[in-house]
């Protein structure tokens, strides 16, 4: 940092700048879809995503949703795009309110709330060089909330578009859902091992460490002494209400060293009678 202060013209310069980065944002905005229902649209996440710690509680976790939601089947080439300069989504307090069966004044609330996104950030480990590097990138980039006008506007970031924008399977291994299947969810932990889950569809199975499980769950580190804790109130209610709610059919088997719980094995498949993704 330069030891002088900056010159009107510096300050003017950076100020267009700045505003030029956010008009070209702008213009990689979706055009919102009319030809589909919003709950029926999917919402993509490369795998890595859905297992890594996401720090998100529920508010904004829908939020998120619904902004993912609303990307689905933008043009491929614009998602690309999308991927360089981060994603700028706009949120209607209607909309809101409309997937997750809430008054406008709550849905006006949530959506203030919800500017903790700005301080929440992704975690997932890697393989580096030289052993495992520990990721860590920040959701948002831009929280607006437009007082009197009932909506909000964020983005992305360009770190993070990679993994949620322009997904394909053969390159980047990703998780879909339609925003139906979570929208009337009432815990994060529902959602989140429902997430999980379905990130490892092709197996059928998934075999988390008692470690893992608390890292992607993002529970206290307290919880990976207490797996009574863990069982009673994050696993057994999860799993009730994924099986009320999603009629997803789940099985545990637990894996001990000695009496001590060291893993877990959730074994799951879609109910025939049930919802379809």
């Amino acid at each position: 940092m330069s030891k002088f202060p900056r010159s009107n013209e510096e300050a003017a310069a950076d100020l267009r700048a700045a505003e030029s980065r956010l008009a070209k944002q702008k213009q990689y905005r979706q055009v919102v879809r009319t030809d589909k229902p919003l709950t029926e649209r999917h919402i993509n996440m490369a795998n890595i995503l859905s297992r890594a710690s996401q720090s998100l509680k529920l508010i904004e976790k829908r939020v998120v949703a619904v902004a993912l939601a609303k990307t689905d089947s933008v043009p491929f080439r614009d998602l690309q795009l999308a991927e360089r300069e981060g994603w700028t989504v706009r949120i209607t307090a209607e909309e809101y309110a409309e997937q997750f069966a809430v008054t406008l004044n709550v849905a006006y609330e949530q959506l203030q709330e919800a500017k903790v996104l700005m301080e929440r950030q992704l975690r997932f480990f890697e393989k580096g060089r030289k052993g495992v590097k520990e990721v860590i990138i920040n959701w948002c980039g831009m929280y607006q909330y437009h007082h009197g006008e009932g909506w909000v506007e964020f983005s992305f970031t360009p770190q993070i578009a990679p993994l949620l924008l322009a997904l394909r399977g053969e390159k980047t291994p990703f998780t879909s859902y339609q925003l139906s299947r979570v929208a009337n969810l009432k815990s994060i932990h529902s959602w989140r091992l429902f997430e999980c889950l379905l990130s490892w569809r092709v197996k059928g199975r998934w075999e988390p460490t008692i470690e893992e499980f608390c890292y992607t769950m993002d529970l206290p580190a307290s919880y990976q002494k207490d797996f009574g804790a863990i069982r009673r109130r994050v696993i057994d209610p999860a799993m009730a209400e994924l099986t009320e709610k999603d009629n997803l059919i789940i099985t545990l088997e637990l894996k001990r060293s000695g009496r001590k719980v060291t893993g877990l094995d959730f074994k799951f498949n879609e109910n025939p009678q049930g919802k379809l993704i």
